[in-house]
């Protein structure tokens, strides 16, 4: 913007010699056109005519040729109609008067003139210079990476002055060095790495003053420094090569840096106030998710340990004391809590292979009536008072995935289904095929307490458990690896409310992958 009203001037400047000319030859032409209409009598309206050169010459040429057309206007108002004609003396010397009087209103008229035309420029400046900071100011807003606006900094107002800039910040030690610089077309690229100008830089960091070319503090640097200040503390520095030629031009350019400056400030402390919260909200949640994996960890392997230990110790000591039936009771103890303690770390592990993306499909046709057989084999031993239905499709239905990953999805949902509901209550698992979009639906619905609405998407998070179930043991570590292997079979998960009570765990899932084939021919036979 600044050096775009530097070169506007320059124009101005270099037109002042042919202004000169122009103003001569509308006088001259103004003087004949007067005298072809026969205006020579009437001395008032000429007078009153010549001061139009002199506007003229105030809007657009400025004052000096104004104060000339003015001049030069009473020279040719006195020779030409002022008797004697043709001659600059005149016979009543109250014309002298007259030609002082119209001389001070022409030049003041010209002032006024030449004032609104400044004024009309310094407006357009002003605007020109709002744009610069809203463009900026929108810019700034948009970017989210210290680094990137950093670099957005140091271009745009490089750009809006016309000048190299630099943005200085400190490092991890709090020495100040050239975060980002840029330069203006002819100049040499990274300005501001110098060691006066970090010097200099240094000394505005820690003073908080403005210094540099045009300000109170080092004025014969070259360059000019402003402090990137927010309220809370002074995050940097914002420089611009300035040069010596530009003196007038100075106090406007100070203030348009501040203004730049005050706008990186603040866009710099919301990045970094971003950046920090980003990091207490991660450091927040890995600190919950410890502690919830260690409660849980804990109270889960305690419970069947403490029982494991004690059946063991029995066998051991007292072994001639127990009948038959005691030690099958005992090793059935063993047992379920070795059951137990493997679910749990099979959880665990489930859940770091998802977390960490090293979980690989093993996909292959799976007959999902089998599947659901090897999973109530597995879940029937904690679950002699539950009444488990199947419902199964006429036809066998197959999906093509990972066998072992979706049994432990099943396992999980049916075992949670087993443990939130009552004694002698019923489990139904139905399998629905609908053949157009070849998609799989398998639904695990129970007679328990149900979920509550608002939870009915948050048990899906790794640990969450809803206060409801708070009586009963559990890590809240089943739904979220549910979750993530049906995604990455490409289905979904929801729960919904049993019409009979308790909640329906639903699990869409594509039945075929990209580029499978189904194992069997249309007669029936399985395919080699």
């Amino acid at each position: 913007m600044s050096e775009q009203i530097k070169k506007e001037t320059q124009a101005a400047h270099g037109k002042r010699v042919p202004a000169y000319v122009w103003v001569t030859l509308g006088v001259t032409l103004l003087t004949l056109l007067l005298h072809a209409i026969g205006m020579s009598g009437d001395l008032v309206n000429v007078a009153l005519i010549y001061l139009f050169p002199v506007l003229v010459s105030a809007v657009y040429w400025g004052m000096g040729p104004a104060v000339y057309a003015a001049s030069f206007s009473v020279i040719m108002f006195d020779f030409f109609f002022v008797p004697p004609y043709l001659s600059f003396t005149v016979e009543d010397l109250r014309y002298l008067i007259s030609f002082v009087v119209y001389l001070a209103v022409a030049i003041l008229t010209a002032s006024l003139a030449g004032r609104l035309r400044q004024q009309l420029e310094m407006v357009k400046a002003r605007e020109a210079t709002t744009n610069s900071l809203y463009a900026l100011s929108r810019q700034m807003t948009a970017i989210t990476d210290l680094n990137t606006l950093l670099v957005n900094i140091a271009t745009q107002v490089s750009l809006t002055l016309g000048k190299p800039a630099a943005v200085y910040l400190p490092d991890g030690q709090g020495d100040l060095l050239v975060t980002s610089s840029s330069a203006s077309e002819g100049e040499k690229d990274g300005w501001g790495d110098g060691e006066s100008e970090i010097a200099i830089a240094k000394w505005v960091y820690h003073h908080g003053q403005i210094a540099g070319k045009g300000s109170s503090a080092l004025r014969e640097s070259p360059g000019l420094y402003v402090p990137l200040r927010t309220e809370e503390q002074i995050h940097g520095v914002l420089a611009v090569s300035m040069d010596a030629g530009e003196v007038h031009e100075q106090q406007e350019q100070l203030r348009l840096l501040e203004a730049c400056g005050g706008l990186a400030a603040g866009a710099i402390a919301r990045v970094k106030l971003a950046e920090e919260a980003r990091l207490a909200q991660i450091t927040a949640e890995s600190e919950r998710i410890r502690t919830a994996l260690l409660d849980s960890v804990s109270h889960e392997l305690r419970t069947p340990l403490t029982a494991i230990i004690g059946s063991a110790t029995g066998l051991l000591e007292n072994d001639t004391l127990f009948t038959p039936e005691d030690r099958r009771e005992l090793t059935g103890n063993i047992r379920d809590g070795a059951l137990r303690m493997n679910r749990l770390v099979t959880n665990l592990l489930g859940m770091v292979r998802l977390e960490s993306g090293m979980l690989q499909l093993n996909r292959k046709w799976c007959d999902v009536g089998d599947m659901i057989s090897v999973v109530l084999t597995q879940v029937r031993e904690f679950s002699p008072h539950r009444n488990i239905q199947v419902e199964l499709p006429d036809d066998p239905a197959f999906i093509y995935g990972d066998e072992v990953l979706l049994e432990q999805v099943l396992v999980n949902i049916v075992s949670n289904a087993i443990k939130y509901s009552p004694d002698e209550s019923q489990i139904v698992i139905t399998v629905t095929s609908d053949k157009s979009p070849s998609q799989l639906t398998i639904v695990v619905a129970d007679q328990g307490i149900g979920i509550p609405e608002a939870e009915r998407i948050r048990i899906f998070d790794k640990f969450y458990r809803s206060e409801s179930t708070q009586h009963v043991t559990g890590t809240g570590l089943g739904l979220a690896i549910c979750k993530g292997i049906v995604e990455v079979h490409g289905g979904t998960i929801v729960a919904e409310p049993n019409p009979g009570g308790g909640t329906r765990m639903r699990i869409d899932i594509p039945m075929e992958a990209h580029g499978s084939r189904f194992p069997y021919s249309e007669q029936g036979e399985v395919e080699e």
